[in-house]
């Protein structure tokens, strides 16, 4: 018997389709406009073809903010991604111990990023701040305000505070979600932590690392917020990422060709590393 399919369920996704379109397709389709154009005022425009894109690609302020990018992300991941797996680690599985570590654990996630490139601001303080004069008091030259290699040390340490408890938090879910079976077997083998670890545990966190690399890469390599509040991208141009080079081409000088061009160029590179990751992190999984 024929069984009639109803279509109208479609038009309850017709209001996010209008929404996505509304937030994402319209302002990118602006933004490609004015990529490929040129205007003087009173949206008189101008067609420039590929010219914006070239002077940023042959620009060397963008492969300056593209090479600090790039090593902020392989910082933060090199940090942030151990880090987060070992204190998944060591979380207790049972008991009123797991609801407070997770409570701990989501509460910087809790805090507006403003708030935290403030609160980093006041707490980093040479002056006043507790991190800046106790590092000073201790001996150390920290000014994180003057300083570039200081900036950047209290800019990583900001981001391994705030984001680390994402990869401890999707870490942990990875890990109970273990069935008790293969922990059993490896006691009975007499396998060491090590090996469980090594033979259990990472083998089933493979997914989990996987998203939780690809998320800490994308936000990071997004990074504009806390900074801005934090450095302003300063001392100089030492923490001027993609991001705040991008906001000052835009705001600052209102370039509005060259930045966007940079916006698609910078989206595309997140869109191409992002793939690179996911197929170098996923190549053995069917296997």
């Amino acid at each position: 018997m024929y069984k009639q399919v109803n279509q109208k369920a479609w038009l309850l996704v017709l209001p996010v389709v209008v929404l996505v379109a509304f937030n994402a397709i319209i302002p990118l389709m602006t933004v490609v406009n004015y990529s490929v154009q040129e205007t003087f005022g009173d949206n008189v425009f101008f067609w420039a073809g590929v010219d914006w894109f070239q002077q940023i690609l042959n620009s060397p302020r963008f492969h300056d903010a593209l090479l600090r990018q790039l090593l902020f992300s392989a910082i933060i991941l090199a940090i942030e991604v151990p880090l987060g797996l070992i204190i998944a680690l060591a979380m207790p599985r049972k008991g009123i111990g797991v609801s407070i570590c997770l409570i701990l654990m989501a509460l910087p996630l809790l805090i507006p990023w403003n708030v935290v490139g403030a609160m980093w601001n006041i707490f980093a303080l040479p002056e006043i701040g507790l991190l800046g004069k106790g590092l000073n008091n201790l001996g150390f030259d920290y000014n994180y305000t003057r300083q570039p290699v200081t900036a950047w040390f209290t800019t990583v340490l900001m981001d391994v505070w705030h984001w680390t408890s994402l990869v401890v938090l999707l870490c942990y879910a990875g890990l109970v979600s273990i069935p008790d079976d293969y922990y059993r077997a490896a006691k009975i083998d007499g396998a060491s932590a090590w090996a469980v670890f090594r033979y259990i545990q990472l083998p089933k966190l493979k997914r989990v690392l996987t998203i939780a690399v690809l998320l800490r890469f994308m936000d990071s390599f997004m990074i504009y917020t806390e900074v801005k509040v934090l450095t302003g991208g300063g001392p100089g141009n030492a923490t001027t990422f993609l991001s705040i080079d991008l906001d000052k081409m835009a705001l600052g000088q209102f370039d509005l060709g060259p930045a966007a061009a940079m916006s698609l160029i910078y989206f595309l590179i997140i869109l191409l590393l992002s793939w690179l990751f996911y197929t170098l992190m996923m190549r053995n999984e069917a296997q």
